[in-house]
């Protein structure tokens, strides 16, 4: 396969992955609630994903890169379409915790075994193979299926309910069928060697998931750029808190709850493609100044943006600065993610981005329990800057990676080709 051939099915895969996310984030909560569910019982239940992703992240990516990454994906796909079909007519919190639980499985198994299929592939082609290039064009990818699907999904819900489908139901329904054609699309699409099969191959694989987990740790305990990376994301995560969490609450301050409510539907959208926009963008920066220090500008960057929603004091300006924070943030994962596969090896290479993924579930728990006892004793605008701040206290981490290749470069004294 060649680079292009396997960037060309990562983006087609990664489409059909995250259009059925879009079409659901609009009836989230809107239809637990109207099927008889509180908003705490809403907020319980969906806990639940976040506790099943941290304790099952690193076992799955372990899982991934002893028995492969296809079988990992489809058992995945199989998961996410029992949740779909247990959402399409849940209608208590035990049913509603199930598919929460199912979708922390699913959310567990499909974090990083696409992304690595497509590195693998690439630089087994082309050693030099630009795969920061191909990361951010599934920045681009990803923010435009989740804010057209985000479009689409509205559409259906205006149009109404369909016999006895309610309209919130309706893009469930759809969101199904088309997890449906993305699980037989791997299925077809994701080739993979390997070099035994049966039951004797699925127990050997099994046996080493704790190898590989090992692996993983071994590599963040002796290298200073992958402890560096992974910290990056446990203080990117608490910042998150800022746009995904406080931003409505900051809005409806600014204006209304209702009006707000109207605004976010599309604010939100327009940020998916301001996220696009932005990865998009991500190779003339990285070529310009290279990924580290993208990395590091981005950073100082998406803080300015956050410290901005907190200091606006209309509507527009806040909006402004939301657009401009997701722009930064679609840029600036592409750039994370391919200096992080720059350090992995690649028999472990799941099992350490499962490992980045892990660290980011407690950062914003963490962020959401102090920045919001922030925001209830001095204020919404200062938790919005405090979040800011610590997320760009994080850039100068970028740069260990800078210093590491310097002082390889005096030690060995050999060209930057040699030493890279």
């Amino acid at each position: 396969m060649t680079v292009e051939q396997a960037r060309f099915r990562y983006l087609f895969l990664l489409g059909l992955r995250w259009f059925p996310v879009g079409l659901t984030i609009p009836v989230l909560v809107l239809l637990p609630l109207e099927r008889g569910l509180s908003i705490a019982q809403v907020g319980a239940v969906a806990a639940i994903q976040g506790f099943t992703v941290l304790v099952l992240e690193l076992p799955t990516g372990g899982l991934s890169d002893a028995l492969g990454r296809r079988p990992v994906l489809l058992i995945a796909g199989v998961v996410n379409l029992a949740s779909l079909a247990i959402w399409s007519f849940a209608d208590s919190v035990a049913l509603f915790a199930v598919v929460y639980l199912l979708q922390g499985v699913y959310r567990a198994l499909d974090s990083g075994p696409l992304e690595a299929w497509y590195v693998d592939h690439a630089l087994a082609a082309d050693p030099k193979a630009d795969i920061e290039g191909g990361l951010s064009r599934s920045g681009v990818v990803l923010g435009l299926a989740i804010a057209g699907a985000a479009l689409i999904s509205g559409g259906l819900v205006w149009l109404g309910p369909i016999g006895p489908v309610s309209a919130l139901t309706v893009p469930v329904f759809v969101a199904l069928g088309l997890s449906l054609v993305s699980t037989v699309a791997v299925a077809l699409l994701m080739t993979e060697e390997r070099s035994t099969r049966g039951l004797a191959s699925w127990v050997a694989s099994v046996r080493g998931v704790p190898v590989a987990i090992g692996g993983a740790l071994r590599l963040v305990r002796r290298s200073r750029v992958v402890l560096a990376l992974i910290t990056v994301e446990f203080f990117w995560s608490i910042g998150m808190v800022t746009f995904e969490k406080l931003m409505a609450v900051r809005l409806s301050e600014l204006t209304s709850a209702e009006t707000a409510g109207a605004l976010l539907g599309p604010v939100n959208s327009a940020a998916w493609a301001a996220s696009a926009a932005g990865a998009a963008l991500v190779p003339l920066l990285t070529r310009r100044i290279g990924p580290a220090w993208s990395g590091f500008t981005l950073k100082i960057v998406q803080g300015v943006t956050i410290v901005g929603m907190g200091l606006f004091a209309g509507p527009a300006g806040v909006i402004g600065a939301f657009l401009l924070c997701y722009a930064v943030h679609g840029a600036a994962n592409p750039v994370h993610a391919g200096l992080l596969h720059r350090q992995a090896e690649g028999e472990y290479r799941t099992s350490l981005l499962s490992l980045n993924s892990m660290v980011g579930q407690p950062g914003f728990s963490f962020g959401a329990i102090v920045l919001t006892a922030v925001a209830a004793g001095a204020g919404t605008p200062t938790a919005i800057i405090v979040g800011g701040v610590v997320l760009a206290a994080a850039a100068p981490l970028y740069l260990v990676r800078s210093k590491e290749v310097f002082r390889e470069h005096s030690q060995a004294g050999t060209s930057r080709s040699l030493a890279l």
